[in-house]
């Protein structure tokens, strides 16, 4: 039985980063009931409100990545926007930011200044390259730090040049990592250990995720190239054209999955072919493989192939696109799609929270509000500002 209540309620997060990793790190958070106050700038606010599509001048990735959050406004470069900073600190149990390194000691709004006040506090700083070593003071951001990490480097065909992402992974598995590290150090002070700082450079957790290439190439030497859609240790693996003009991939990781493919494709004479009798030989073997499959499935329409998987328990399912993810009756039972009443764009959907609870689910009450929207709640409410003293900080240009 689900309750009301949320797993991350009473968990206060002051949000200072800008952008995609930073912000997309207290999505998470604030998706499970953290309470999360998003700081922008008062004119310019976030550059995310200006990056991607948009639709009558509002930016829409905004409104996904900052759901469920309270905007306000600060000037931080302003010596009275940077000490509400430091009220708001001492009033939270987290601090996210993504300036260059040692921008915000200079500002007097680093961990120790901002800890002197509130012992417990966890503080994340995401940069580019992490805060230490030779790259600690340079620029960062996703693009970069897929090159950095190998990511790009295996990534695209053997004659061509190494691809980057056509998304932000980057900032995105970061955001995720980011996401994870605060809840390890909120349990590690819920134990009565304090606070502490999260020192996460972007390229580090994509750099984790490259998974055997590291100590593959520490005991064998071995550095892994581009295989395009293929795998240097699964065969068959990759995506193939179908006669309507879609796709669909096949992925045949262990020895009963590549026999049931076989199976659903009507190829049972593979089965006895001693060149596929085995996952080596597969590998060996990949281009007559993959060039026998691209024969069969050329043949077929991809709803016929995905109905023949499905059928045989075959892993080859369709390659899908945005628009087939709005359509995908999987998606639709998964709920993995929500309509938010969005007070700019009227109802928009987006993706929901991805992760299933059974007692304490997370939501999205309301996707990423207008500039500001919630300076007099925050301002008056937690600092217990009075009214004349917004107006003289908003006049002033401090928020």
């Amino acid at each position: 039985m689900t309750t009301s209540r949320q797993p991350l309620e009473g968990l206060r997060v002051l949000d200072l980063s800008n952008l995609l990793a930073g912000p997309m790190s207290t999505m998470h958070l604030a998706d499970y009931g953290a309470d999360v106050i998003k700081v922008e700038h008062p004119t310019r606010g976030d550059e995310m409100r200006k990056w991607g599509l948009q639709k009558d001048g509002v930016g829409l990735f905004f409104k996904v990545i900052n759901r469920n959050k309270r905007t306000i406004t600060i000037d931080l470069g302003n010596p009275q926007g940077r000490d509400l900073v430091r009220k708001l600190a001492a009033e939270v149990d987290v601090v996210v930011e993504n300036f260059r390194t040692g921008t915000v000691e200079r500002w007097g709004i680093g961990y120790d200044d901002l800890a002197a006040a509130n012992p417990d506090l966890i503080m994340v700083h995401l940069t580019g390259f992490g805060r230490t070593g030779p790259l600690a003071h340079e620029p960062g951001f996703g693009s970069l730090v897929e090159a950095f990490a190998g990511a790009a480097y295996v990534n695209g065909h053997d004659d061509r040049e190494p691809l980057i992402q056509p998304f932000g992974l980057g900032d995105t598995s970061a955001a995720i990592f980011a996401a994870f590290a605060v809840m390890v150090a909120v349990y590690n002070r819920d134990q009565g250990h304090g606070g502490q700082e999260i020192d996460l450079g972007l390229y580090e957790g994509l750099f984790t995720m490259l998974g055997p290439q590291v100590i593959n190439y520490d005991q064998l030497g071995v550095i892994q190239e581009r295989y395009g859609a293929d795998n240097p240790f699964v065969a068959p693996r990759g995506t193939y054209l179908t006669r309507d003009g879609h796709w669909v991939a096949i992925s045949g990781s262990t020895q009963a999955t590549f026999e049931r493919i076989c199976r659903a494709l009507e190829l049972d004479h593979l089965l006895t072919d001693e060149r596929f009798s085995t996952n080596a030989l597969r590998v060996a073997n990949g281009a007559a493989l993959a060039d026998l499959l691209r024969k069969s499935i050329i043949g077929r329409d991809r709803d016929d192939l995905v109905a023949l998987a499905r059928k045989h328990q075959a892993t080859m399912g369709p390659v899908n696109n945005v628009a087939d993810m709005f359509t995908d009756s999987q998606v639709e039972a998964r709920g993995n799609l929500v309509e938010i009443e969005d007070p700019e764009l009227g109802p928009v959907r987006m993706q929901n929270v991805a992760i299933t609870f059974s007692e304490t689910p997370g939501n999205v009450t309301h996707t990423g509000p207008e500039k500001a929207a919630f300076n007099d709640e925050v301002f008056g409410g937690l600092l217990g500002l009075g009214k004349e003293e917004i107006e003289r900080l908003k006049d002033a240009g401090v928020i």
